[in-house]
């Protein structure tokens, strides 16, 4: 399929300036994550930033890398521009983010074949809830899908409510799912939902999918098993290099 992926990577992050360029074991976050994506089925595979440093970087390792307004508000926003830039028409995009050096190919893959379906206008990824915590940690987006594994709503409370049952039951008592984070977008969808403005919903649980399900756009969900572990913070980096020092 002409499916081009999309990483995108800016220097200004509010929580961890720099993110992007951080070394982790010998080798940037950024190049881990393209090598990664890489590996997939993907067409092509670039990054899409706002930064000469993180532009010359990617070039230097032998990678593809556009330069993109520091206007955006989103990644989503910064994946259409990358996508108008390039010369090879693609019927879809797939938005990988920049700070999972270790997503696994078949991730993008399992996403990636969302789109075999002619209907599918976006896609992404759920795995399911094991652990009471995980349940309860509102930094961790659940989704409510339908039987068609479509998205009905995201949310950072887990939903539903499980009635008369004590909430630490609530895993074993319900099939939840968390939202990982990498999307999936016909292209012709991509440039419909970067017009729309900021909804209700989305301000309300500061989740950009929110605006796509409220302007009434499908989200086709694919089942993951494999774990992701997404860099935020100084902290989330020591730790990563705890684990790789173990090994």
């Amino acid at each position: 399929m002409d499916i081009l992926g999309i990483i995108p990577a800016r220097f200004a992050s509010t929580r961890f300036p720099g993110k992007p360029l951080t070394e982790i074991k010998g080798k940037s976050m950024i190049q881990r994550v393209y090598e990664q994506a890489s590996k997939s089925s993907l067409a092509r595979v670039l990054v899409a930033t706002d930064d000469t440093r993180i532009l010359e970087h990617v070039l230097a390792f032998g990678g593809n890398a556009v330069m993109t307004g520091a206007h955006h508000q989103s990644g989503t926003d910064r994946c259409f521009e990358a996508y108008q830039l390039q010369d090879t028409p693609f019927s879809y995009v797939i938005n990988i983010q920049g700070d999972e050096p270790f997503i696994k190919p078949e991730q993008i893959d399992l996403v990636a074949a969302c789109f075999r379906k002619p209907a599918t206008q976006l896609a992404t990824l759920i795995k399911e809830i094991k652990s009471h915590e995980e349940l309860f940690n509102v930094n961790s987006p659940k989704v409510v899908v339908n039987t068609s594994k479509e998205a009905l709503y995201f949310s950072r409370q887990p939903i539903p409510y499980c009635r008369n049952v004590p909430i630490e039951d609530w895993h074993e008592q319900h099939t939840y799912y968390k939202h990982i984070g990498i999307y999936g977008y016909r292209t012709d969808i991509l440039e419909q939902i970067t017009q729309l403005p900021p909804s209700a919903l989305e301000l309300a649980e500061s989740l950009e999918q929110l605006r796509w399900l409220e302007h009434g756009f499908r989200i086709t969900t694919a089942v993951t098993t494999l774990e992701t572990f997404g860099i935020d913070t100084p902290e989330d980096l020591l730790k990563v290099q705890a684990a790789l020092a173990e090994d």
